[in-house]
């Protein structure tokens, strides 16, 4: 008798201690789920807000003439979602997810360009950016120095002629010694008249 209480009150906790892991663990897995809901939920509401700011930036990009082809701006929505102006300048939200984070990456790191919870106000710096950008392009295309496709075909002629000259001159040079020295030759040693 004594002992069948004891095997029944060990069997009893034995079949307690799975279901309350089990319960841990359905528990542990249900708060999980909802963590990740909660993460994608911010991770949607981050790019909603890029977008919003994309929107805003339309009518700056429509006045971009054709032929300059220095910005491609896009969302990308990976781990952290950022709107791109160009390969170099994007805008990134900022750890409380309200402010707007506008990024340039530079040789020496990255770079804060303008921080804001402001729509207008970050529009306004990537117009500023955008300004910039077009001037550093223009100044490029104007300045004379700048080497073009017919300067550098000129250059490989003239580099092609100068090892030709080259070729040419060396030759000259060893047909002169060795005639020089078959007449040498010739003087010196009697015998050969």
């Amino acid at each position: 008798m004594w002992g069948r209480k004891n095997q029944a009150a060990a069997e009893t906790a034995k079949a307690d201690e799975p279901q309350r892991l089990k319960d841990a663990l359905r528990r542990a897995r249900i708060d999980a789920a909802e963590r990740t809901g909660v993460v994608v939920d911010l991770h949607d509401a981050e790019v909603a807000r890029l977008e919003l700011l994309n929107e805003a930036l339309d009518p700056l990009f429509a006045e971009i003439p054709a032929e300059v082809d220095l910005f491609d701006r896009g969302i990308s929505r990976g781990e952290t979602p950022r709107l791109w102006v160009d390969v170099i300048a994007h805008v990134a939200m900022g750890r409380d997810k309200r402010v707007y984070r506008f990024l340039q990456d530079t040789r020496y790191g990255r770079k804060v360009l303008a921080e804001s919870v402001s729509i207008p106000e970050i529009a306004e710096s990537v117009t500023r950016y955008v300004a910039q950008r077009m001037i550093e392009r223009e100044r490029a295309l104007a300045e004379p120095g700048t080497p073009t496709i017919a300067d550098a075909h000129r250059e490989l002629l003239l580099e092609q002629r100068r090892r030709r000259w080259h070729a040419i001159r060396a030759f000259l040079f060893g047909l002169a010694a060795g005639v020089a020295v078959l007449v040498a030759l010739a003087l010196l040693l009697p015998g050969a008249r």
